[in-house]
């Protein structure tokens, strides 16, 4: 079996976008909103989730505890990342009612559709919470900022969103069969799109884990070790495939990402065993052979020294 794992290895021509392409959005909940003037909403904190709220028609605030407070104009789109509690509302002014206090109409098991307000002005507004089933979508979330606003430049939003949202804003308008399908899948396209356009644009992403993977050498590294963590792995082999030099590629990937190559494989590993293991149960035999270890003794010791405790036995319901 370990032969295998010595297999010559493509290099990857892109890091930074096969790294996006990797993330697996997953939809807890979307809502359509048709709300008019004067209306609040509360959203609730809700950690390890990203919310995003799209503006099909009219415009509203998004009013934060700790920070600057957003201005959604037709066809903008917010993220909010990190899960923070926050309001959105017609003025900067209202009372905000909590989101689970306003009547909802269920569509389908994941979307609902609102219809709340005091009868003038109208907004609507497609919103959703997102998690990433990927230790690359937690590091991705790690390094984005408290909120991504997106902002038309004379009506058009960059990196080709107008017509996506507008093709969002059709549907939700007319919510023929399988409109609540294609609006989840708009959206999740939107999302991806808008947290490409910042990395690739902010100043910020050009440091940390995005700058790493955005560096012309470090970045062929860790793309190798994403695509096939199964891999046994050298400090030798990574650096072939960086085109540096043993001592050259040790210094540089520890500088870069703050910690050696060796230990930065073994907690991607471990994470993404995590993941399997919390998302459904699984032979630890398996999954230690999955990741490139001989042994289950080697894999759980492994675990225990990035977590702290030995993996959960999760027997077959």
């Amino acid at each position: 079996m370990h032969g295998s794992h010595q297999r010559d290895i493509p290099e990857p021509t892109d890091t930074l976008g096969e790294t996006l392409y990797s993330l697996r959005l997953n939809g807890m909940v979307y809502a359509n909103s048709d709300l008019s003037a004067p209306w609040g909403i509360e959203m609730p904190p809700l950690e390890g989730k990203m919310m995003f709220h799209i503006v099909t028609q009219g415009a509203c605030w998004l009013r934060f505890p700790d920070h600057e407070d957003v201005l959604l104009k037709p066809g903008e789109l917010a993220l909010v990342p990190k899960g923070e509690g926050h309001c959105i509302a017609s003025d900067l002014g209202l009372k905000c009612a909590p989101f689970f206090d306003i009547p909802v109409t269920r569509v389908s098991e994941r979307f609902e559709w609102m219809r709340y307000g005091g009868g003038g002005e109208p907004t609507q507004l497609t919103c959703g919470v997102l998690s990433f089933d990927h230790v690359a979508g937690k590091k991705l979330i790690d390094q984005l900022p408290p909120v991504i606003h997106m902002q038309s430049d004379n009506g058009q939003l960059p990196g080709a969103l107008q017509p996506l949202i507008q093709m969002m804003g059709e549907e939700a308008s007319a919510l023929g069969a399988g409109g609540e399908t294609l609006i989840a899948h708009l959206a999740d396209i939107i999302v991806i799109k808008a947290m490409r356009y910042w990395v690739e644009t902010a100043p910020e992403a050009s440091c940390g884990w995005l700058g790493a993977l955005k560096d012309p050498k470090i970045g062929k590294a860790l793309a190798v070790m994403h695509a096939h963590p199964e891999s046994t792995w050298t400090v030798e082999r990574l650096a072939a495939k960086a085109g540096m030099s043993r001592s050259g590629f040790s210094a540089r990937f520890t500088e870069v990402i703050g910690t050696s190559a060796k230990q930065y494989l073994t907690e991607w590993r471990m994470n993404l065993a995590r993941m399997k293991i919390m998302q459904s149960p699984v032979s630890l035999i398996e999954l230690a052979e999955e990741l490139g270890y001989t042994s289950e003794a080697a894999f759980s010791r492994a675990y225990k020294r990035v977590f702290g405790v030995p993996p959960l036995r999760q027997k077959a319901r």
